[in-house]
């Protein structure tokens, strides 16, 4: 009986024992799975608990995918561009505040204010440091600052309405920042010098900006030769010379001397390019302008406006995108 009753109270203990297990006891490869499928906040909370998971919990490759599926649409070059010159600029701020408080304090004054049990402090500190303080160059740091509205990053803006014709169907540069209480943006602009600003502006109506060009530098137009009516473009447009570019979509349309569509169309032939903006009413003065394929640059006037460069769309994607911003018939050639 005596025998019966330690195995049985050693089963128990055993059986007590398996009842804690630790995350940390699987295999990494499993760890990683379970670390991969939670969400952002809950990353977050899993990088409170120890070190180790903090560190795992931290990785770019877990963060990269956090930022693909909600920003890459949003996020492109220029921004990540944007967000290494603030973390460069972060760097040198927190240098100089270093060595400017190390300059204040001398010899001397160092002795006078010697306090035995500062390392004890120095210590303690560093140790809330390393648990609360994230990686300014990493992935999660962007993720977050990006969720808290703190960084601005530039790209652009569909400009559908606002009560303008003059704004249909095109787009905008802007800062914008995210508030995530409305899962929505706000964007700054400096039109003529000042900053003006526009809000609750919806996921749908941002795009990244498709190439590098500053929307103050003319857009060199490397697709004249190629237009042909039917084809989808987007060309730079500014009130006046003061303004920066916005840009506006269009369809390649025929000469008025053409006789004829399909194979009987010459208009790739002409040096004049008709483009069609038919999202304005016949008879307006943007309905439709004139450019030479040969020889085009800004053009315009203070009226019209200065129409600037030119690029063709490839993507069915951008080309659908104008089109569900504003529905309107389009003359298919």
């Amino acid at each position: 009986m005596p025998l019966k009753k330690k195995s049985l109270v050693s089963y128990n203990e055993e059986d007590e024992r398996n009842k804690f297990f630790c995350l940390l006891d699987l295999p990494d490869l499993a760890l990683d799975c379970i670390l991969e499928n939670l969400s952002a906040s809950e990353l977050c909370s899993v990088a409170t608990v120890c070190k180790s998971l903090r560190d795992r919990s931290r990785s770019d490759y877990l963060w990269r995918k956090h930022m693909e599926r909600k920003w890459s649409k949003v996020i492109g070059d220029a921004a990540f561009r944007q967000w290494q010159c603030h973390v460069d600029s972060r760097n040198r701020e927190n240098m100089k505040k270093f060595f400017n408080q190390r300059n204040k304090k001398g010899v001397f004054a160092f002795l006078y204010g010697f306090d035995p049990f500062i390392w004890m402090k120095s210590k303690s500190q560093k140790v809330r440091e390393s648990r609360s303080s994230i990686p300014d160059d990493s992935i999660m740091a962007l993720y977050l600052c990006l969720e808290s509205g703190k960084f601005w990053f530039p790209a652009q803006v569909y400009n559908r309405e606002n009560g303008h014709a003059g704004f249909m169907l095109s787009c905008y540069d802007a800062q914008l920042s995210y508030d995530s209480r409305t899962d929505t943006f706000q964007a700054r602009y400096s039109p003529h010098g000042r900053w003006t600003s526009e809000e609750n502006i919806k996921w749908e109506r941002l795009r990244v900006p498709p190439i590098g060009t500053s929307p103050h530098v003319l857009h060199i137009s490397y697709c004249l030769e190629d237009l042909r009516p039917g084809d989808h473009i987007e060309i730079q447009w500014r009130r006046n010379k003061e303004f920066p570019y916005g840009w506006w979509y269009g369809v390649v349309g025929h000469l008025e001397s053409c006789q004829g569509h399909g194979n009987h169309c010459h208009c790739h032939n002409d040096d004049m390019v008709i483009l069609e903006f038919n999202q304005y009413t016949p008879g307006s003065r943007w309905r439709q302008t004139m450019i030479n394929r040969k020889h085009h640059r800004e053009q315009g006037n203070q009226i019209d406006g200065f129409y600037g460069g030119i690029r063709k769309l490839e993507s069915k994607e951008e080309i659908s995108m104008w089109k569900n911003l504003w529905p309107t018939k389009v003359v298919e050639y």
